[in-house]
């Protein structure tokens, strides 16, 4: 695959810079790299929501699961301000870096399939933007959905106590690529799963703007 040749920068678990590798190589050698992830935050009739999307089936981790509102690596040579793109090229927004709010550096690391480890310096976001559903246009071999999660139910997501499924209102395109409306339900199996840790730095920051 094309992404398995794009060229990240490698770091030390103290983050400092100590070379680059193919994402192929950092992945399947666990090596630390950065990413840029924005959780975009809306409120739909006094009710406040995070947007979540669909990971494509054929992506090399968490294929078919909810993830974060946009997300990608950093690639060799490119400043956190660069990750702006993600949001244009996976959802087609343009949003400037200063709209953003920081919720800070944190650092994950993740089992994948077939033993290996995904360790990365997450570069963690959050934008708030209440533009309808249908104003996104979503990259076909990334993201297959988005779907509003009232936040109340990220928090019990965010706790591990999703003890029961959700109902969220999304966005999925149909045969000719148009986006449709969607109900869906969903479980907690269907989440990429994050820890306590890095949802409570996602939380913390949402806190402060509603």
């Amino acid at each position: 695959m094309k992404q398995d040749l794009e060229t990240f920068d490698i770091f030390d678990r103290e983050m400092k810079l100590i070379g680059t590798a193919t994402r192929r190589k950092a992945h399947e050698q666990g090596l630390w790299h950065q990413t840029f992830q924005c959780w975009i935050l809306s409120k739909q009739e006094d009710e406040w929501f995070l947007l979540f999307q669909m990971r494509h089936p054929d992506k090399d981790t968490f294929p078919n699961l909810l993830d974060i509102s946009c997300a990608g690596h950093l690639l060799a040579g490119e400043q956190v301000e660069d990750g702006v793109r993600e949001l244009e090229e996976e959802l087609g927004i343009q949003v400037e870096f200063k709209e953003l709010h920081s919720c800070g550096i944190y650092q994950e690391e993740q089992l994948l399939d077939g033993g290996k480890t995904d360790r990365e310096f997450c570069h963690v976001f959050v934008l708030k933007d209440d533009r309808p559903l249908h104003a996104y246009r979503l990259q076909e071999d990334e993201v297959t959905g988005l779907y509003r999660v009232r936040l109340a139910d990220v928090r019990r997501i965010s706790h591990v106590q999703l003890d029961a499924p959700i109902r969220a209102h999304g966005m999925e395109p149909d045969s000719n690529g148009l986006l449709r409306d969607v109900e869906r339900t969903f479980d907690a199996g269907d989440f990429v799963p994050h820890g306590k840790d890095y949802f409570r730095l996602v939380m913390d920051t949402i806190e402060t703007l509603i």
